[in-house]
């Protein structure tokens, strides 16, 4: 008789097992044809990047941003709001327009910088003038009598504005050489230079108070074309980021002494302090609400380009798998939360003051996904430490299609790293946050917070990929009936110190918009 019972047992275990595996094969079929047969992302893409644009922090964009993933959860059943966490520093971006008016006239291509100051109504016309060669400060500083109403040059003029592979491909051995050693010479006498300069950061405040009528600068990524876009650091006058062609002719102008005259207009507007947000989309579980799987995204962005690979492509992939899972999975085991983080950018701080102002969350965190660094196919997944990330992430990896998994490298437990995206915010706190980091497909030279980061850059192939794995992640660990240990590696001694080495500790965001 007892025999009999456990054979019935076995039998049970085995059938529930197979229907298990059957409604899993079910659930990942119909994920794979949905992210394909009726994908989204393409509409989500143009209305975040061509319609809406950059997403600066601050901006009526990123407001306007917010406001329209909200509308977007909403239409597809998904409750979601903003949430606000602090303020910034508002402001709105205007024209920037730069003609070069002698020797002769040609429009420049260029753009102010993030929160610059404008020119006075209808721009100024004046000319220019390049940091000179100096002994010493003293010697600067009488060199600052002279820039009264001018447009100083800040940044080091190129040799070449041709990629390093561009002379890999095409240039002789010694030519290539004789470029990177007349490049070494040239970064080494610029810097040494600088020191003598002496006023390292503060170096445009000081030709703000000597008088100058704007900064022109060039901060070239290394590809053609393709322009790194920050912010300004000025009180009143306008900081203008030139594209490296049109920056290197106005320097040979200037240092041949060809007297450029240049006619600037850049209209811009300061907003005051504005509240900023995380727009935070939920679908509730039904027998754990209470542990949660988060999908995680920064939304804003830098706004030389649209943010197109930093970081819509992050957050539309975010939003179509929450979309695809509001379909397939309407009622999940665990609480499923769509993170869209605000003011990533500068310092993690959305994500950081979720975590501060969401304890219960971050307790009860199964899983956070988070997808950053641009529109490649996810292919390296690391397990940050926590000594059980193998045994779960495994599990979650197993039914995802193989033309997915045979592209990504696991490593596990790993370690704490990769502190510039928000899954760092989850970690430091000792939540399990995992980023999907992607293939490169040139991001760090050519979109990375530049003026080409545009909606023509995405792969979409690339980002159905990341939704179609990402789903079934959530999915799986929505299922696992095992809630995730909170177990952390011992860190290895730092070679350099030979101290033992320690977790980070979380971050206190900024909230108060001090650039």
């Amino acid at each position: 008789m007892k025999r009999i019972v456990q054979t019935a047992f076995m039998l049970m275990v085995f059938a529930s097992s197979s229907v298990l595996a059957q409604s899993t094969d079910e659930m990942v079929e119909a994920i794979v044809n949905e992210a394909n047969e009726n994908s989204q992302l393409e509409w989500l893409g143009h209305q975040l990047t061509d319609v809406i644009g950059p997403r600066l922090v601050g901006t009526p964009q990123m407001q306007h941003a917010h406001d329209w993933a909200v509308e977007q959860f909403k239409e597809w059943g998904i409750e979601a709001e903003n949430q606000q966490f602090g303020k910034w520093r508002g402001w709105e971006r205007g024209i920037t327009h730069i003609d070069l008016i002698s020797p002769r006239v040609v429009s420049l291509e260029g753009m102010q910088l993030a929160w610059s100051p404008s020119t006075p109504e209808g721009g100024i016309t004046t000319t220019l003038d390049i940091l000179p060669e100096v002994e010493d400060q003293a010697e600067f500083d009488e060199w600052l009598k002279t820039i009264d109403g001018k447009i100083i040059l800040v940044s080091q003029p190129q040799i070449t504005g041709r990629p390093d592979y561009n002379w890999e491909e095409f240039a002789t051995e010694e030519s290539f050489e004789k470029m990177k050693e007349m490049r070494s010479e040239q970064r080494e006498a610029w810097r040494e230079n600088m020191d003598r300069i002496g006023y390292g950061r503060d170096l445009n405040k000081k030709l703000e108070e000597a008088g100058a009528a704007g900064i022109f600068q060039s901060r070239w990524s290394n590809g053609f074309g393709v322009n790194k876009i920050f912010s300004a650091n000025t009180d009143d006058i306008p900081v203008i980021d030139i594209a490296l062609e049109d920056y290197g002719m106005l320097w040979r102008m200037v240092e041949f002494g060809s007297e450029p005259e240049v006619r600037l207009n850049a209209q811009s507007k300061d907003l005051g302090d504005v509240p900023t947000f995380n727009t935070i989309a939920t679908i509730p579980g039904t027998e754990k609400p209470d542990e949660y799987i988060i999908l995680s995204a920064h939304y804003d962005s830098w706004d030389g380009g649209t943010g197109a690979t930093d970081n819509a492509t992050g957050s539309i992939t975010m939003m179509e798998t929450a979309r695809i899972l509001k379909k397939l999975y309407p009622n999940p085991k665990r609480t499923i939360i769509v993170g869209l983080w605000g003011s990533e950018e500068q310092g993690l701080n959305g994500s950081g003051a979720f975590v501060q102002d969401n304890p219960e969350v971050v307790d009860g965190l199964q899983a956070l996904f988070n997808q950053d660094n641009g529109t490649g196919r996810v292919v390296r997944i690391s397990g940050q430490g926590f000594l059980h990330s193998y045994e779960f992430m495994q599990r979650w990896l197993a039914p995802v299609p193989r033309d997915i998994t045979r592209h990504i490298e696991t490593t596990f437990p790993g370690t704490p790293g990769g502190g510039g995206s928000d899954y760092a915010s989850f970690v430091t706190a000792g939540a399990p946050g995992f980023s999907l980091s992607s293939l490169s497909w040139s991001y760090w030279n050519y979109t990375w917070h530049t003026n080409r980061d545009t909606y023509d850059k995405i792969v979409f192939d690339d980002v159905r990929n990341n939704v179609i794995l990402t789903a079934i992640l959530t999915y799986m660990a929505s299922e696992d009936p095992e809630t995730f240990p909170r177990d952390r590696a011992v860190l290895p001694i730092n070679p350099r110190t030979g101290e033992q080495m320690t977790w980070p500790s979380p971050r206190t965001p900024n909230r108060d918009g001090t650039n």
